[in-house]
């Protein structure tokens, strides 16, 4: 996974579209995998309440475009 476009980075969006989080943790970015994962949940938790689940697709969607862009360093 070292360039952005590569197997692994389509692999990890993929990965978010369904699990947020998922596909940084396959990168092994263990932080941020957590944060994506506790925010869209919690939103996604709160359903009923109609911003909290425009939040949590926002988180949604940049969790699956972050995972896409990642650049390896090294």
């Amino acid at each position: 996974m070292s360039q952005q476009g590569s197997a692994g980075n389509v692999l990890a969006a993929v990965a978010s579209l369904f699990f947020p989080g998922l596909g940084q943790l396959l990168q092994g970015r263990i932080l941020a995998a957590i944060a994506f994962f506790c925010i869209v949940g919690v939103c996604y938790f709160f359903w009923v309440l109609i911003i909290p689940p425009i939040i949590g697709a926002i988180f949604h969607l940049w969790s699956i475009i972050d995972a896409a862009k990642f650049k390896s360093p090294a």
